[in-house]
């Protein structure tokens, strides 16, 4: 191999290897922690963590504000008067968006159910004596809203020495609105609180809007900040 030869060979390995470097070989995948404060990362196609995290965060916190003074029920008799957080059975996520959930409908589900529980306002009852009490009343969660069927559900939850004063339905849905090859998708997630006794609902919601486009100009074009100037 002459001299010229071998710089090219060498060359072209180097080429090769600084490629496979930037845009990974085919058939691996790289990952990496994400660390505290660094943003989530933005789906191209779908909602994620950039969408989802902050509606629970803001409906929950519309929840529990507004619900935090409405209702106190008193425990404790003497001196001092120690309110007790009101039970809540958080029933699931019901999607009627335009895209599929996957894993993060229980995701959201946990999520909710964890900020309830560390809010002190409610006290949650667990899921898993939630799907027993749905399976000895083979009701759906749909179709607790039925006065007959709700009674039949809160005395097995009592029996189990859960009171029930609230069901807890979470909905998503979505709105899009298409202008050539860019699409701007409106996110809602719906928080329904329904009291057991006397049927009235509370009802707090959180939206977050997103922009998906066919190029990079797309975001520019259709969302640049200057056009609202002009």
């Amino acid at each position: 191999m002459d001299r010229r030869t071998f710089l090219s060979f060498v060359g072209s390995l180097a080429g090769a290897t600084c490629t496979g470097l930037l845009v990974g070989c085919r058939g691996h995948q790289f990952g990496h922690v994400i660390q505290g404060g660094q943003p989530d990362l933005v789906g191209s196609h779908a909602a994620g963590a950039e969408v989802f995290n902050p509606l629970v965060e803001e409906a929950v916190a519309k929840l529990l504000e507004r619900n935090c003074v409405v209702y106190q029920e008193v425990t404790y008799q003497g001196a001092e008067e120690l309110p007790a957080p009101r039970s809540i059975c958080f029933v699931g996520v019901e999607n009627k968006s335009i895209e599929e959930l996957g894993d993060f409908k229980d995701q959201i589900y946990q999520q909710i159910d964890t900020l309830l529980v560390q809010s002190q306002v409610f006290q949650p009852i667990s899921r898993r004596m939630m799907d027993a009490a749905l399976r000895e009343t083979r009701l759906r969660p749909d179709a607790l809203l039925i006065p007959e069927n709700m009674r039949m559900f809160a005395g097995v939850l009592e029996q189990q020495g859960q009171p029930l004063h609230f069901l807890l339905y979470a909905t998503i849905t979505s709105g899009t609105t298409v202008r050539n090859a860019s699409e701007q998708r409106d996110y809602l997630l719906t928080l329904e609180m329904i009291n057991v006794q006397t049927g009235a609902y509370d009802k707090q919601s959180a939206e977050i809007s997103k922009g998906y486009h066919k190029t990079r100009a797309g975001k520019f074009l259709h969302y640049n900040p200057l056009k609202s100037l002009s």
